[in-house]
């Protein structure tokens, strides 16, 4: 017999250690291991780490067989993987039910338990008794299950276990947006049971998810059907909101040790190396100590003044923990791991040998990694003073199973038993690695042959619909219905994806379905429900942003494709030509770069080669009974439901989207059709008969694919434009019934007002406006559903106002088509995940106009309903405002998602404040009223609105004028935003900026419908809009109040006066305006607040106090602690006077270097404001300033010249408060200190 081989007797010595410290324990029915000894309890993580160091040994069994009996001990000990593995997937598939809810609600409540019963996998306590929603529990759990199937290991025995694993990446998938209870199942930090957004989480998830994509779970032997599909734009979703928090660990923890486990093995879910290695700083640095690292900042966990009676902590209870934390081995463990994925001996000999020196060492030579060290009771005030100084006693279970197993799969990596590689098959350990250049392919497709000829004269040759075939051209809401399919499975109850858009990551790649090949448009070209697209230099707006996140967020294999469809509205209002912004960047689109992105334009067949692919093979293989119906037996009027085919009536509604597939491949044969068709659309159906066009509408309308007739070619579909008798020509509009001001609204004999005369008026006017009164006077009085009788019967409110809204939309008229969204209760489509997008990266949200009740707080996503809901209520009924903070949400997300940050030092943003600030400078450059400002804010159009927005976030001076907008632009009045430069401003520019002196309350005006300013120009020519005007109704001296249409009579603008020759004057005013209202702070301003409250007894301002209890709580870098001290700022109205505060507290923070143990009591912050405003005031007074020029706030008392001045300087702001500050604290001060000079 051979002898045995030094590694061999060496694995024998780990297999022993395996054996008696965790394979011992598991259970032989379920597999699961329990959490310790004589405790049935088996935690999902803790189980799938310990696993990891028996599945290393399998590998390295088999890599070093000596004989036969090795491999056989390499086969037993995968069978053990196995079996645990699987344990865990029985839990789980006992609780669908959970996963089924979760997907949609992702309620606490809902979630799947954090652990199971190891005898037989039952729930141990209630869904309410455990912080059970634990993301990375499940995740990891994911992430083995990919890692160890590549490995060879077969998991997942069936189909149904294929889709329950599917369904479970859907549970993740939102990982980013889901507050949960962690790795340490607390949440928030006082241990109070409050959820928070944990980056460990969102790591592990992204990993998992990453992982899984495209994986076979039945491995080698599997065929389409075993495949698992992620979607690209969730896993990148987590790896930015992953950016924007780390080296913060969540809300309530500024640096937390767990956070190793996704910068490092095993979920190497960060790319960015520089964030890497500040986060593994910031942990070494904060958290550790002699016997390993502290879990989390002022963690009390048994620690000797923990009360253990006691499950929650008190908020002011968590100093005592200070410099008393537990330190954890377990985290040398990873720093071990970490150092040999890095390729970094010095740093694993480092942790070794701190390991070996605090391992607890057994009488039978084994080596046992404890759980955590603790300072004994004795020596606690020993260790406060001098921390790191005490020796520390070991405590908890021994060993630690989770810990143990990291430290046997070290020792078996840095012994070379194992190559990284073995144990990372699927390399995630590249993740850093740098990315090549991304080239991003854009292919033009024209709607119409007479588009592609008007293209061609422009030197642009593009392909139209029909031409591309056999490649088929959809919307992007087919592929979420394509989606929405995936992991269906009515046995277990899950219904598949919920019905979600699908981001621009998921659009740029071709679909091989039925072995056809698709390509979707990108979501943003898609916006039926909201009035963005219909803005062309929105729509161009939105795909630079697109292709520049393509170009730095791609990485899958192959190069990413964009359909960019040229549709009828994309043209100029005579249909004569392309609208000028699309034209002039299809021509910056040739010229190979755009957007920052590098671009190569060409025709969808070109681009097979090198594009990516993705097959979705779960719509080839599950042939069910409603799939071969004939198209007889269609349903004419089957479009009546609401379009999400998420509900679980399986056979029947399942396959709508299978017939529509069915007919439009059925339908596609590429007929060139002799005369030319009008209007040929995106969808590749040229089908002939109407039979089966009406079925294929139908289809299309149960998929909720709106405006389907765009995509159709028949003329058979084409809604008559009966509804309003909107007439453009001259010779029309003079036979018209001239309703003259003498007319006034129409009266039946007892005086009320007669409806139906109303409504026949609506067939009278020409001008718009005055439509949309009368109409607004039928919805305030009869309701939407009010029949008119207009041209026959179901004429409603509704109807109407959609016409307009149409016809509105053609014109172009922005304000009309803001406030008739309003009506129609329009709801952007994307306002929940905008929402969720700025909430996942820290930011909370306020609606309304301050202050509180009125303005709401949103610190956690809401469904869409409610949300919307809530922006109502904040707008105090107001339509436009809801409509504008519907809007502006929507622009704060999509800059966050490129241009994070523009938002540093921001974390809350206050939607009302922003539009309020919005109106104010357009009020101060256009030298206007303040309603005149508030109409030209709503007459903006959207791309005008977003290029307001982003130069009031860049903090940049920049200027607005009135511009001589184009002919065919029709309706709205226009500005122009353009930057300054410190230099070379022109005097015409330099008149964009003016002075504000008087700051008196807006008066309670009404939208005036009779300034010309605002009169949408129906035709091209002025003496027509002229007449038309003089068809006025007169809607003013009737009951103003009740219906006039909804102006933002809340906001509080400034009047402004004539322009003031000196442009700086002015320019700190609106510097600290700007600032107050969107939360700027100086970088590093809540450290420095945290650091004076420790020397006084708190802050007040205006009442409020901020008091020095809350660092008992809290530590300097949390976001918590900066969110607080924003609210107490947050209450002062004015936004000048709240910046001239944060000053007044940034010169108050110098003192807390000064060596003095305390400067006294509570400080009142506007006290010292209020002294500095009497220096200024007298000094100015003393220089001989007139009275005028030293005009006080009527509401502050502080003077506007002070507001107005800048920080630097012999009358800098920043000199008096100073002063006042030196004045204010010298009482405090020990006599004699010359501290303060």
């Amino acid at each position: 017999m051979r002898s045995r081989s030094n590694s061999g007797v060496k694995l024998d010595n780990y297999a022993r250690m395996v054996q008696q410290t965790i394979l011992r324990h598991q259970d032989p029915v379920t597999g699961l291991l329990p959490g310790s000894t004589g405790q049935s309890h088996s935690w999902v993580r803790d189980n799938v780490y310990c696993v990891l160091s028996v599945w290393a040994l399998s590998l390295a069994y088999r890599k070093n067989a000596d004989r036969d009996e090795d491999k056989a001990k390499a086969y037993e000990l995968e069978q053990s993987v196995v079996k645990l593995m699987r344990g865990i997937l029985q839990c789980i598939m006992r609780q669908l039910d959970k996963v089924e809810k979760f997907k949609y609600s992702r309620s606490t409540s809902d979630s799947l338990h954090a652990k199971y019963n190891t005898t037989t996998c039952a729930p141990v306590v209630g869904d309410d008794q455990w912080g059970h929603l634990q993301v990375d529990a499940t995740s990891i759990f994911l992430l083995f299950l990919a890692q160890m199937t590549a490995s060879g290991l077969h998991i997942v025995y069936t189909q149904d276990e294929v889709d329950v694993v599917q369904n479970l990446m859907f549970y993740i998938e939102a990982a980013y947006k889901v507050a949960d209870y962690g790795m340490w199942e607390r949440g928030d930090k006082t241990n109070q049971g409050i959820t928070e957004i944990n980056a460990s989480s969102i790591g592990m998830a992204k990993a998992a998810l990453e992982a899984l994509d495209d994986l076979n779970l039945f491995g080698a032997k599997g065929g389409p059907g075993s495949v698992v599909h992620a979607l690209a734009d969730d896993i990148q979703h987590c790896q930015s909101i992953l950016t924007s928090m780390l080296p913060r660990a969540s809300m309530s923890k500024e640096v937390d040790a767990g956070v190793l486990a996704i910068i490092s093995y095993p979920a190497f879910a960060v790319e960015d190396i520089s964030i890497v290695n500040l986060t593994k700083e910031e942990i070494i640095s904060k958290l550790q100590g002699r016997y390993g690292c502290c879990r989390f900042l002022r963690d009390g966990h048994k620690t000797p003044k923990e009360d253990p009676n006691r499950l929650y902590y008190e908020s002011a209870e968590l100093k005592l923990f200070e410099n008393i934390e537990c330190e954890w081995p377990l985290f040398w463990t990873y720093l071990i791991l970490d150092g040999i994925f890095i390729n970094s001996p010095e740093q694993v000999q480092e942790y070794q040998e701190a390991l070996e020196g605090i391992l607890i060492k057994q009488k039978d030579g084994l080596r046992l990694v404890p759980e955590l060290y603790s300072v004994p009771p004795d020596k606690v005030e020993e260790e406060c003073m001098n921390p790191h100084s005490v020796e520390r006693i070991p405590m908890g279970k021994c060993p630690l199973k989770w810990g143990q197993s990291l430290y046997i799969l070290g020792n078996l990596l840095s012994e070379g038993f194992l190559a990284p590689g073995e144990i990372d098959p699927l390399n995630r350990r590249f993740s850093t690695i740098p990315k090549p250049d991304v080239v991003v392919q854009v292919s033009v497709l024209a709607e119409t042959e007479e588009i592609k000829e008007l293209l061609l004269k422009n030197g642009i040759e593009v392909e139209t619909v029909a031409d591309i075939h056999p490649i088929h051209v959809q919307p992007s809401r087919v592929l979420s219905h394509i989606y929405a399919r995936l992991g269906r499975n009515p046995r277990l109850g899950l219904t598949g994806r919920p019905y979600r858009r699908i981001g621009v990551l998921g659009t740029s790649k071709f679909y091989i379905i039925r072995n056809t090949v698709f390509s979707f448009t990108p979501q943003f070209l898609d916006h039926q429900q909201f009035y963005m697209a219909l803005d062309n230099k929105m729509i161009v707006e939105m795909l630079r942003t697109e292709i520049s996140y393509l170009s730095s967020r791609w990485r899958m294999t192959g190069r990413p494709t964009v359909t960019f469809p040229i549709s009828q509205s994309m043209l100029t209002e005579d249909h004569k030509n392309l609208d000028p912004a699309v034209l002039a960047t299809l021509k910056k689109l040739q010229d190979g770069y755009y957007g920052g992105a590098r671009i190569q334009t060409g025709k969808l067949s070109e681009f097979m080669t090198t594009s990516c692919f993705a097959h979705l093979s779960f719509l080839d293989g599950k042939p069910s009974g409603s799939m071969s119906r004939h198209d007889e037996e269609y349903d004419d009027d089957a479009g009546d439901g609401d379009g999400y085919v998420h509900e679980l009536h399986c056979d029947d509604e399942a396959d709508d989207l299978a017939q529509y597939l069915d007919h439009l491949l059925a339908h596609s044969a590429p007929k060139k059709p002799k005369q030319k068709v009008g209007g040929l659309g995106r969808f590749k159906a040229l089908a002939t008969k109407t039979k089966e066009m009406v079925s294929l509408k139908n289809k299309a309308q149960e998929l909720n694919i709106q405006n389907v007739n765009m995509y159709l070619s028949s003329k058979l579909f084409r809604a008559p434009q009966t509804s309003l008798n909107l007439t453009e020509s001259s010779a029309s509009s003079e036979t018209q019934v001239s309703v003259t001001a003498e007319s006034g609204i129409p009266r039946d004999a007892s005086g009320a007002i007669d409806y139906n005369a109303l409504a026949q008026l609506l067939k009278d006017t020409q001008n718009l406006q005055d439509q949309a009164d009368i109409l607004n006077i039928l919805f305030k009085d009869k309701g939407m559903e009010w029949d008119t009788n207009l041209h026959g019967k179901g004429t409603t409110v509704r109807s109407l106002l959609s016409d307009l809204y149409e016809k509105a939309g053609e014109l172009k008229h922005w304000g009309l088509i803001r406030m008739i969204s309003g009506m129609l209760k329009k709801k952007v489509e994307e306002l929940d995940s905008a929402c969720s997008d700025l909430l996942a990266h820290q930011k909370h949200l306020t609606v309304g106009l301050p202050p509180e009740p009125r303005e709401k707080t949103i610190t956690a996503p809401i469904p869409p309903d409610q949300l919307a809901a809530l922006i109502d209520e904040a707008s105090d009924g107001n339509i436009s405002v809801a409509i504008l903070t519907q809007e502006i949400m929507v622009y704060l997300a999509m800059s966050i998602r490129t241009q994070p940050s523009l938002f540093s030092e921001m974390f809350r943003l206050r939607i009302g404040l922003i539009i309020q600030v919005m109106a104010t400078e357009l009020a101060q450059s256009l030298n206007c009223s303040g309603e005149e400002a508030t109409e030209t804010l709503m007459g903006l159009s959207p791309s005008e609105l977003k290029n307001l927005l982003h130069h009031i976030l860049s903090g940049k001076e920049f200027g607005v004028q009135r511009s001589v907008r184009e002919l065919d632009a029709g309706a709205s009045p226009a500005i122009s935003i353009h930057h300054l430069g410190n230099t070379g401003a022109t005097k015409s520019e330099r008149a964009g900026i003016s002075k504000l002196k008087s700051d008196m309350k807006m008066a309670e005006h009404r939208l005036s419908l009779t300034d010309p300013f605002k009169e949408p120009r129906l035709s091209l020519t002025e003496p027509i809009a002229e007449g038309m005007r003089s068809q006025s109704l007169d809607i003013e001296n009737f009951d103003a109040a009740r219906y006039r249409l909804p102006s933002i009579e809340s906001l509080d603008i400034p009047e402004s006066i004539p322009v003031a020759k000196d442009t700086r004057h002015g320019q700190w005013l609106r510097r600290r305006r700007l600032d107050g209202a969107l939360n700027r702070v100086p970088v590093g301003f809540y450290q420095k607040v945290w650091r004076i409250l420790q020397k006084c007894h708190g802050l007040s301002i205006e009442g409020f106090v901020l008091p020095s209890s809350t660092t008992r709580e809290m530590t300097p870098g949390e976001i918590k602690f900066s969110v607080h001290v924003e609210t107490v700022l947050n209450r002062v109205p004015q936004p000048e006077y709240r910046q001239l505060l944060v000053e007044a507290i940034l010169v108050l923070t110098m003192l807390a270097d000064v060596e003095i143990p305390t400067i006294g009591s509570i400080i009142h912050v506007e006290k010292i404001v209020h002294a500095a405003n009497d220096m200024f005031y007298k000094d100015q007074r003393d220089l001989g300033a007139e009275e005028h020029i030293l005009e006080r706030d009527p509401s502050t008392g502080v003077c506007r010249l002070l507001y107005d001045s800048a920080p630097s300087g012999r009358f800098g702001s920043m000199t008096y408060l100073t002063k006042a500050v030196a004045v204010y604290v010298q009482d405090f001060l020990p006599s004699g200190s010359c501290a303060v000079q």
